[in-house]
């Protein structure tokens, strides 16, 4: 297992959950924003085809660094250079990107034309307003648009803890959040893309807010306490939504 912090392993296993649930062992994936991979590899160890796609160089070059699997390729590409060929996909992977775009809705209508009539797209973000993201992303963004002394201060204390500014999946050299979606904003943007969705699931609740996550960070233990009291917690208050999307067709 490459993803080492619970609600990223809690991530994986609703994907492989859902894809074994709804596609034949043999389906062909499409990892949109795949990053560094680890998503597609995983899915390719259970016997999935998988197509990992990225517009970062660094990631995919990683990306096939880390590859042992012949059912896995990668490229660098953007889903829009996918439509020309007019393949489909029975399921498409779309986590932690939508919240990095300007246009998450030009993406969207790109991957209705690249899925099945039958198939599922799985759809993960931050929630917009979620424990992290109000209190410690959209500080951050405002700190770093202003570049003034107290910026410089905080990223000083983020190398002394060890925040990188990178993460397992992506070594993307751009990784700002844009979008801030509500589950109710989430559910709109894909009524609008002619998608609906099926399910939601929830990933953390404060197990990677600063200063918790300095001893959540070193307490698996923990950090499945954190994602146990999540999922009694009403939605609003997860971390992060993970979805089920599935096409309207009328």
């Amino acid at each position: 297992m490459e993803f080492k912090r619970f609600a990223d392993i809690k991530r994986l296993e609703f994907i492989i959950k859902a894809l074994k649930e709804q596609l034949p062992g043999d389906a062909e994936i499409l990892d949109v924003g795949c990053g560094n991979g680890v998503i597609s590899r995983a899915m390719g160890d259970r016997g999935f085809h998988v197509r990992g796609i990225d517009v970062s160089e660094k990631a995919i070059e990683k990306a096939r660094a880390l590859n042992t699997n012949p059912n896995v390729i990668f490229e660098v590409k953007s889903a829009e250079e996918l439509v020309a060929s007019g393949h489909k996909y029975h399921a498409i992977i779309c986590s932690e990107v939508l919240e990095h775009l300007r246009e998450p809705g030009s993406l969207l209508k790109v991957l209705y034309q690249c899925l099945s009539d039958k198939g599922v797209l799985i759809v993960t973000v931050p929630n917009g307003k979620g424990p992290r993201e109000v209190l410690v992303t959209r500080p951050v963004i405002a700190l770093e648009k202003k570049n003034s002394w107290s910026w410089r201060f905080v990223k000083r204390i983020k190398r002394t803890f060890g925040y990188k500014g990178t993460t397992v999946q992506s070594d993307a050299d751009e990784l700002t959040h844009i979008q801030f979606f509500t589950k109710k904003s989430l559910e709109k943007l894909a009524s609008d893309n002619k998608f609906k969705i099926t399910q939601f699931a929830k990933t953390n609740f404060i197990d990677d807010v600063f200063p918790f996550s300095l001893l959540t960070r070193k307490s698996k233990a923990l950090q499945k306490f954190d994602g146990a009291v999540a999922d009694k917690l009403p939605i609003a208050l997860t971390g992060g939504f993970i979805s089920v999307w599935q096409k309207n067709t009328h």
